[in-house]
């Protein structure tokens, strides 16, 4: 490891997927609008993560990150400067087809919740790393294992914590955030889990939870896992695949959905009430592996799926599915956004841009190459308190991206 400065700032934190909202998108400000040539200024690494593609969660100046060593899952407590302050081993993670860990944490009050890839929910102490308790769901609910192991980061809602294992009449499940007691499953509901993690939205006073099963995305109510709606994806996309990684989008009262494999996406309706929903246009150019999308005003920015190692940069108009670009940049990946720009990390040899976010034209500002780890550039990239963390493999790497350079 090496550190070049201390940080101490006010953080903005990161405490769950894909940010506070669960959308890609970080309120951070004051951040640099371009890089030098080489890239932003790394200010330390680690390389001893072990195997792994989950993001950090970042919370009051501490991260939380996870990793796999000799088949076992460690969960981190990093500080800013990358130094350990607890390590706990939580059991067996996923070993098969690409091995390492898939979930990241979940950040609630003092604890912090964890889904391995073998399908166990974790709790742990936030300022100990002790665990609290933990369920093995997958064997709990009768759950179907996915081809490449759970990959679902887990949602808090109120007091409970919401999985989905795919079991019979339990697809979705919602367990007590304090003990892991089981509160409701999605009775109803037999479909196999997607990769997807779910979101809620409130919707005509209830509490939704949004989430793509393995054929469906489907409504489930908060209060009691009632199956809502569930739109099968069989009826209008044509080349059906078993992953639908992808978070839905949400904005007054519609909602976004899409997947790879040439499955394309869908935007929906959902009736004032929230009891049902209506398709209200299908796009098959953006069909998103699992780089997921952000909505920048008024359009939907991400990659698209050609094959496993390939694809374009597309943006979508929000309200009518417009195809405003199709663009080659090396291949498909992750996006963020941030302060005006958007951050495209591509997923086969690394190249990170900082992108204008316009509908008029894929614009890299500036690019530069992930120097450390190995194995696919597949984790999530996380803002937080001005620094960028990149996580490729064993390696962790922050780059200090503030408009306002340290002394």
């Amino acid at each position: 490891m090496i550190t070049f400065v201390g940080l101490n700032s006010q953080a903005d934190d990161w405490p769950q997927w894909r940010g506070t909202n669960r959308d890609g998108k970080s309120t951070e400000t004051g951040l640099l609008k371009s890089w030098p040539e080489a890239g932003p200024r790394m200010i330390w690494s680690i390389e001893t993560l072990g195997k792994g593609y989950s993001s950090p969660a970042i919370e009051k100046e501490v991260i939380y990150i996870n990793g796999m060593l000799e088949k076992q899952g460690i969960l981190y407590a990093l500080d800013l400067d990358g130094k350990e302050i607890w390590k706990t081993p939580y059991g067996r993670e996923w070993t098969r087809s690409f091995p390492g860990t898939r979930s990241m944490p979940t950040i609630d009050g003092n604890r912090i919740y964890l889904l391995s890839g073998q399908g166990v929910l974790v709790c742990f102490d936030k300022k100990t790393g002790k665990i609290n308790w933990s369920v093995d769901a997958y064997e709990k609910f009768n759950g179907k294992m996915l081809t490449w192991g759970m990959g679902e980061a887990v949602l808090i809602v109120d007091d409970k914590v919401i999985c989905t294992p795919g079991g019979p009449d339990a697809t979705m499940v919602a367990l007590d955030k304090t003990n892991g007691h089981t509160i409701w499953t999605s009775k109803g509901l037999s479909d196999k889990s997607g990769y997807c993690s779910p979101m809620f939205i409130e919707r005509g006073g209830r509490k939704i939870i949004i989430t793509q099963t393995f054929l469906a995305v489907v409504g489930i109510d908060a209060a009691d896992g009632k199956l809502l709606w569930r739109d099968t994806f069989i009826d209008y996309q044509t080349d059906i695949e078993p992953e639908n990684p992808n978070t839905p989008l949400y904005l007054n009262g519609e909602f976004y959905i899409t997947s790879g494999y040439g499955d394309g996406g869908t935007m929906f309706r959902i009736s004032p009430d929230g009891t049902q929903i209506e398709r209200k246009w299908v796009d098959t150019t953006l069909d998103c592996h699992h780089g997921h999308v952000v909505l920048v005003d008024g359009y939907i920015y991400g990659s698209s799926w050609d094959t496993n190692k390939d694809g374009n940069w597309v943006c979508l108009q929000w309200e009518t599915g417009k195809v405003m670009y199709d663009t080659k940049w090396h291949g498909k990946g992750c996006i963020l956004y941030a302060d005006g720009r958007l951050y495209c990390y591509e997923e086969t040899q690394g190249n990170f841009a900082l992108v204008e976010p316009t509908p008029q034209a894929f614009k890299v500002i500036n690019s530069f190459k992930v120097p450390l780890g190995k194995g696919e550039h597949w984790a999530h990239p996380v803002i937080s308190n001005g620094i960028l963390y990149i996580r490729h493999g064993p390696a962790l790497m922050a780059y200090d991206i503030k408009a306002q350079q340290s002394n």
